[in-house]
């Protein structure tokens, strides 16, 4: 493996130290900022029991055995947090129903999941939910999933999608209620699984002082593995690109975008064609990424425009997150994630010139090898993390939880299943994202593609975002004058009022 698990600390019997990226995630969760990341897929066909989803997951569970892990933090924060198997786990306190209300359309399917992303999980058991949500028009129902972002990351969840969901529609519902441990299982294999016994703190304490002893020489022994990812010229490049950086900060940004944020989510989406992003993306010889975030770009400007803060010279600066996964790790539970911070240039009124802006801007990245560096930052920070844990969790938090404007947006894009999913022989017709909002970030963006469907999802502070839908139809203007299909603008300038 070439990821950060090649200098992992030793793993004490019974518990597995918290990689740094993931103890970041958790350490930076706090009141009104619950950090999962998550989906609603909608399938066709009736839908099923609880019960029935509760005993597919059982037989899913093998593959993913993260799943069935509890955080074990001591107190204080004094020995370094660690996964460990839930000693009282049952797949029952995961899997959960709710009723979508009548009409079952859109609006209430985002009600219901806006409700629902805005819980925290329960930290005293395995980090993940699923709710089947039925009642939805046209006789169809979905799959709300949440898993906290210390778990897994964007691209790691589709590869988990892909694992956890069928990819045919050969999977007999029949069988499923005849067995509990699932069609081509041993009817034994659910009852077999027994939790390896928790470590007492003074074996955990014992690993930490390992750790911290052996930790440095472990990750400069994985240090040449490191470095042939991140070269000279990488780091040269990062330099060079840190100037530009302090010039982009100093870009006036919209102060709506930052603040406090409430315990309430506002929760929309809009979904385009693959083809009609790939035409798109031929006719300027842009990337894809760049036709999305031009097409975001717009979205804030609507947004901005009718409140009335759209000024001359005005960015969004948005945290752009890039995936680092090597070939090998795909279907890693866990977070492998870098980040760039982009300018998009909201105050720039020709659509043809921002993306032409929004171009120069991701090349300039690339070119500065900007999501380099960070992944070297975050050994750095492991070596804290392994000697000194209670010192990683105040600084995180005071990294995290300092309402400092320096982004005002997080747009993750995000490859999805290219192939049909099925759960239960049914369907999964349609997949909306969802990624959280940040202290003091009010919104965040995902993009996720299915099949032939690229989905943009906005996730909003409730009391800060009545006008969310001014976004989502700024999106499909975005595209539209750039050679996309038609939108309306009379219709966000309306919402914008």
């Amino acid at each position: 493996m070439t990821g950060p698990a090649a200098a992992a600390a030793p793993v004490v019997a019974g518990a597995e130290p918290m990689s740094t990226l993931d103890a970041e995630f958790f350490f930076a969760e706090h009141g009104n900022v619950p950090l999962h990341i998550g989906s609603v897929a909608v399938f066709d066909g009736p839908a099923p029991g609880r019960e029935e989803l509760i005993r597919l997951f059982a037989t899913k569970l093998p593959l993913v055995p993260r799943y069935r892990q509890v955080v074990r933090a001591a107190p204080f924060q004094l020995l370094r947090p660690v996964w460990a198997d839930d000693q009282e786990f049952s797949v029952e306190h995961h899997i959960r129903s709710i009723r979508v209300p009548a009409p079952g359309g859109p609006e209430q399917l985002r009600a219901v999941a806006a409700r629902l992303f805005a819980r925290p999980l329960d930290r005293h058991r395995p980090l993940w939910e699923e709710w089947l949500l039925y009642g939805l028009a046209d006789g169809r129902w979905a799959i709300l999933s949440k898993v906290h972002h210390c778990m897994i990351d964007g691209v790691g969840g589709s590869d988990l999608m892909t694992l956890v969901f069928g990819t045919g529609p050969g999977e007999d519902p029949a069988a499923l209620r005849e067995d509990p441990a699932g069609p081509g299982e041993d009817p034994a294999a659910a009852a077999r699984w027994v939790p390896a016994p928790w470590p007492s703190l003074a074996r955990l304490a014992a690993g930490d002082l390992r750790d911290a002893m052996t930790g440095p020489l472990r990750r400069l022994a994985a240090g040449p593995g490191l470095l042939r990812r991140v070269t000279a010229e990488d780091l040269l490049g990062y330099g060079r690109g840190l100037g530009r950086l302090v010039r982009g900060l100093s870009q006036p940004a919209a102060s709506s975008l930052n603040g406090p944020v409430g315990p309430r989510r506002r929760w929309a989406w809009t979904t385009v064609d693959l083809a009609e992003l790939k035409k798109i993306r031929a006719a300027h010889g842009a990337t894809i990424n760049d036709v999305v975030l031009a097409a975001i770009t717009r979205a804030f400007r609507d947004l901005l425009e009718g409140r009335g803060e759209l000024t001359e010279r005005m960015v969004v600066r948005t945290m752009v997150p890039v995936s680092v996964r090597g070939p090998d790790e795909r279907g890693a539970v866990t977070n492998r994630v870098s980040a760039v911070l982009a300018n998009l240039p909201v105050s720039e009124p020709d659509p043809l010139r921002r993306l032409a802006l929004i171009r120069r801007e991701m090349d300039g990245l690339k070119h500065t090898h900007q999501a380099a560096t960070p992944e070297v930052l975050t050994g750095l920070l492991g070596l804290i993390l392994g000697a000194a844990p209670a010192w990683f969790a105040l600084g995180t938090q005071a990294t995290f939880r300092t309402p400092l404007p320096l982004i005002q947006t997080v747009t993750t894009n995000v490859p999805g299943p290219r192939q049909p999913l099925y759960v239960l022989g049914r369907p999964l017709t349609a997949l909306y994202p969802y990624v959280p909002i940040g202290n003091a970030v009010r919104i965040s963006v995902a993009i996720l593609s299915y099949v032939d469907a690229i989905c943009f999802s906005v996730t909003a502070d409730h009391d800060f975002s009545p006008d969310l839908d001014v976004f989502t139809e700024g999106i499909r203007c975005g595209l539209a004058e750039l050679g996309g299909p038609a939108c309306d603008p009379g219709k966000a300038s309306a919402m914008a009022k």
